[in-house]
């Protein structure tokens, strides 16, 4: 077993940096400034704490564009022991005790003594020069027993103190600390532990995960620096080991951009923000920003899942440890274990799936098949069975046989038991070796806030949650496998669909998949976004809509009906697997009923008729106003139809705090005695709870009057919004889209969204003596996508060039 931070000489060299530092000059550079800082800080901090006044040949510490670094001159040297004062010693906690500081980073000090009168005096000639050098301190002064008290309490504390580093005075005293708090923490380590374990889960719950962040916090976050220092306080307590070589390196890389992101901004800050990355990756010799966000989910997941294994190991020896009796050694409750079969060549022992004694090493199917065991089980591999599997299992020929790709098919179908279990393979470098096109999307960053994962941890998401929709299609393994492709193309150049499908088909003939299956696979891939941006963007109820997803799926003939239904499962599967802002019930419903008229189309049935005014909507219709119906988020609005009436009320909504998510106009025929119109929206409130819809309805009727002001209110509220600093809004975009419709003119916008939005794209399209037959409204977090088919007042598409560039150019000024 070994020792978290052993107790270094008083003035050992710093070791080597791992991960490859060395050999790289950017890296070694900074991990060479460190090691220096921290000598020079010790040669310093040491003259201080001497009764003589400092060697001449030292100054306290300078300024550096704004940073804090020791700046003796070279070859001052540390003031000897002799000088000390008896029963004393200067100790480093933190991350100076691990000549880890960085520029900003803080410089944390214990001054020990013998309970000596007069040690006030003695701090302060420590604490003062170092305040007065601008350096930031975390000082205490404490006796050893004071000290062990403290750790005892302060978990924060504790971890500092075993980490405890000598700098000058009484070596035996620092070595009374180290040992009294380092007996203390395994004593108690069943507790400590525990409190440990839930301290770092609410960090992680607050900070979220290093590797998917697009603005990570290198120390705090899931898989940063802090991981990797708690990694090494639970191996002193004996329960685990040591972090591994990879671990250490992956810190030390994540040490190095600390590093250089306090060195690029001049300030302490851990938070590398998106303005700060291209500045970092120079520094640190990388070729641009994408590079760096790479290396960064690369070394996160590996402090991740280094960790995870710990953790599990800390919660077993904790559950066991509580249940045995008082006074037991810890060795009781471990023998006897069995190990339960859970597949062909796995079983389970404590808690992990290991190899059989009698599994085949030849067999190909094995790697996969053993892991589809783990995740059917929803019990986690055994480090030691994945670096086994990896050193010397046979992987499966190409084409694969059947029984590898339906193992592999299994272990996709376990759901989200498969995520972790896919990590371990990954991390042992088998995905890679199985899937070679996997190494494209690979730790992959996706530089867009809807999405939570990297592309290759989404595509793990995505079949994990087309796992639940299995049912639903004819052909699930095809579903699963389209599932884990999906965005395989993103690993590439141009339109990450169509190369994607070039890609599937490859893989798909690696799998050994008959060729029918491949064709149906390539065309998922192909088409995976079809139905999510067809149904959000176009008008469900005009038949070109439908025409353009069957002549989609037209290219797996006589399977174009299958292909619909493993589209819709896709689609609901990828956005669950996006973000919250990507996917819900509105969008749901839109893309399930578009599937289903694609699906009456292919069957040779009629879709169904444009929805018309029924007698519930006619109801709703007053003779002196407006009428409101409030379903959930389900908005009706009864109304005499009238120009610009779409707009109109979408203002009302927005004065209410409602965002629209979906609109749609339903017009009783012309020749009606008492036209009637009839507007479904679909709305969510900004904040709080629904607003009463006997006061929406009265805004509407005073709206439809002329006596409410829905412009300048709404003005009012948009000068109110607040912009955060630092956050960029990309440009709006206006697009006539040609051939989407016979019967109308499409104009698509998408913009950030923001209140009103609805309200001024509709004005302008009002002013240019348009009119709002249909509109579909996509709201993705704070980006808005919409749709409107607008005809002139003689009910006609426009098709005078001159007339649609003035539209476009009229939305476009309203949006800036």
């Amino acid at each position: 077993m070994t020792l978290a931070h052993p107790p270094a000489g008083d003035r050992a060299p710093a070791p080597a940096p791992a991960g490859g530092a060395a050999s790289d000059p950017a890296r070694a550079a900074l991990a060479a400034a460190r090691a220096a800082r921290a000598a020079d800080l010790d040669r310093w901090l040491a003259s201080l704490l001497a009764p003589a006044p400092p060697d001449p040949g030292t100054e306290p510490p300078r300024r550096e564009r704004g940073l804090q670094v020791a700046g003796p001159q070279d070859g001052a040297s540390a003031t000897s022991d002799t000088l000390m004062p008896e029963g004393v010693a200067l100790v480093a906690v933190g991350s100076h005790a691990r000549r880890e500081l960085t520029p900003g980073g803080d410089l944390d000090l214990v001054l020990l003594h013998r309970g000596l009168a007069g040690v006030a005096a003695i701090a302060d000639r420590v604490w003062y020069p170092v305040w007065d050098s601008g350096l930031r301190l975390d000082h205490s002064v404490r006796t050893v027993a004071e000290a062990q008290t403290v750790a005892r309490g302060d978990m924060k504390a504790a971890l500092g103190l075993l980490s405890a580093r000598r700098i000058a005075g009484d070596r035996a005293l620092v070595d009374e600390l180290r040992a009294a708090v380092l007996a203390d923490w395994r004593a108690d380590a069943p507790t400590r532990l525990a409190e440990l374990s839930a301290m770092c889960r609410e960090r992680w719950e607050t900070h979220g995960e290093l590797a998917f962040l697009l603005e990570p916090d290198l120390k705090e976050a899931h898989g940063g620096l802090r991981d990797v220092h708690v990694m090494h306080a639970v191996a002193a307590s004996w329960v685990a080991s040591a972090p591994d070589a990879r671990v250490r390196a992956a810190h030390d890389l994540l040490l190095d951009i600390r590093h250089a992101l306090h060195q690029v901004t001049g300030r302490s800050t851990d938070r590398l923000v998106l303005q700060e990355q291209e500045a970092v990756a120079r520094t640190l010799g990388l070729p641009d920003a994408d590079v760096l966000q790479r290396s960064i989910v690369e070394a996160a997941r590996t402090v991740t899942y280094g960790a995870s294994h710990l953790w599990r190991r800390v919660d077993n020896y904790t559950r066991a440890r509580h249940r045995q009796p008082p006074g037991a050694p810890q060795t009781a409750g471990r023998r006897g274990v069995e190990r339960r079969p859970v597949g062909d060549g796995a079983v389970e022992h404590e808690g992990e799936v290991v190899l059989a004694r009698n599994a085949d090493l030849n067999d190909p199917a094995l790697v996969l098949r053993v892991a589809a065991a783990a995740a059917q089980t929803g019990l986690p591999l055994a480090p030691a069975t994945v670096a086994r599997l990896a050193e010397h299992a046979a992987l499966p020929p190409v084409p694969w046989p059947a029984e590898a790709r339906d193992a592999l098919v299994s272990l996709l179908g376990a759901g989200p038991p498969a995520i972790a279990v896919w990590e371990a393979l990954d991390q042992a470098g088998l995905i890679v070796r199985l899937l070679p096109d996997w190494e494209r999307v690979r730790n992959r960053p996706q530089r867009n806030p809807v999405h939570r994962f990297t592309v290759d941890r989404h595509l793990v998401e995505t079949a994990a949650g087309a796992a639940a929709l299995t049912r639903e299609v004819a052909r699930p393994d095809l579903l699963l496998i389209g599932a884990l492709l999906h965005d395989i193309g993103k690993g590439g150049t141009g339109d990450h669909s169509t190369s994607g499908a070039v890609i599937a088909r490859d893989i798909g003939a690696r799998l050994g998949l008959p060729e029918d299956d491949v064709r149906v696979l390539e065309t998922l891939v192909r088409h995976h976004l079809l139905l999510p941006e067809t149904a959000t963007r176009r008008d469900i109820d005009d038949p070109v809509t439908v025409q353009t997803v069957v002549a989609a799926v037209s290219g797996a003939p006589g399977r174009e009906r299958e292909v619909v239904d493993l589209l819709a499962a896709l689609a609901a599967a990828d956005g669950g697997a996006t973000g919250p802002a990507a996917w819900g019930a509105w969008k749901a419903g839109l893309v399930a009923e578009l599937a289903r008229r694609a699906a009456a189309a292919l069957s040779g049935g009629t879709p169904p008729p444009a929805p018309a005014l029924t007698a519930d909507h006619l109801a709703l219709a007053r003779h002196d106003g407006a009428a409101v119906r409030v379903t959930g988020s389900r908005i009706t609005i009864a109304a005499p139809d009238r120009p610009g009436l779409l707009w109109r009320a979408a203002g009302v909504l927005a004065l209410h705090r409602l965002a629209v998510k979906t609109a749609r106009v339903i017009s009783s025929p012309a020749a009606s005695p008492a036209q009637t119109a009839v507007l479904d929206f679909t709305a969510v409130p900004e904040y709080g709870t629904p607003p009463d819809p006997a006061g929406l309805e009265a805004d509407l009727r005073r709206m439809l009057a002329g006596r409410l002001d829905v412009a300048e209110r709404l003005e009012r509220r948009a000068r109110s919004v607040r912009i955060r600093p630092g956050g960029t809004v990309p440009p709006p975009r206006v697009m006539i889209v040609d051939d989407a419709s016979r019967t109308a003119t499409v104009v698509e916008v998408r913009a950030h969204d923001r209140p009103g939005l609805l309200w001024r794209v509709g004005q302008a399209l009002g002013s240019c003596g348009l009119q709002v037959r249909a509109a579909q409204v996509d709201t993705l977090g704070a980006e808005a996508v919409d749709v409107f088919y607008v005809v002139d007042d003689h009910g006609r598409p426009l098709d005078d060039p001159d007339a649609l560039a003035a539209v476009r150019t009229r939305v476009l000024r309203t949006l800036h």
